[in-house]
Order: C-alpha cells, then sequence, then structure tokens
C-alpha cells in the first residue's frame, strides 16, 4: 500500500462516500451507482482507485462484480495518523 495513493484516492468526496457505503456490507458496482448520479463509467473510475489504493476489494460471483472495504488498510491509515498524533491510546485499543 502506498500512503499517495491512499491519499488520493481518499480525496475525492465521491470516493469517500463510497467508502462509507461499503461499510456496512458489499455491494455491486450497480448498487454502488444507484446511490449517485453519475454515469457507470464515472463509477468505475472511482472503484479502480479505491482498488489501486488498496481500499476496497473486488469478488467475481457469476456475471457480478461485488466491492467490499478493506478495512485492514483503513486500520494502518489510522494507526500511521494516531501515531502522528502521539495518541497511544488508539494503539493499544486498535490491538484488542
Amino acid at each position: 500500500m502506498s500512503f499517495a495513493e491512499t491519499f488520493k484516492a481518499l480525496s475525492d468526496p465521491v470516493r469517500r462516500d463510497i467508502l462509507t457505503l461499503l461499510k456496512d456490507g458489499r455491494m455491486s458496482a450497480g448498487d454502488i451507482a444507484s446511490h449517485f448520479d453519475m454515469t457507470g463509467a464515472t463509477i468505475s473510475y472511482h472503484l479502480k482507485l479505491l482498488k489501486q489504493a488498496e481500499l476496497v476489494y473486488e469478488t467475481r460471483e457469476k456475471n457480478f462484480i461485488y466491492y467490499d472495504l478493506n478495512t485492514s488498510v483503513v486500520e494502518e491509515v489510522m494507526l500511521w495518523l494516531s501515531d502522528l498524533r502521539g495518541d497511544d491510546n488508539y494503539e493499544d485499543s486498535a490491538q484488542k
């Protein structure tokens, strides 16, 4: 994981909204697209950047692709930010 790719992916509000949607569980690209007023190609572009940043991963089942939040990368970013801030309590609670 590259922090540069991660922060680039997180810099866009649409991609942050997609991550918020995926917080509740996996979704197909069509399910994700139904929450936005934009083309399927645009949603695919956002999903591609999220995958490159390893914030989401995809699972293929028959004719569908499902997207899931990659919580390990989210945790890694949160730990780094917590360490940068000097917050030892977050690391202790994350290990429990």
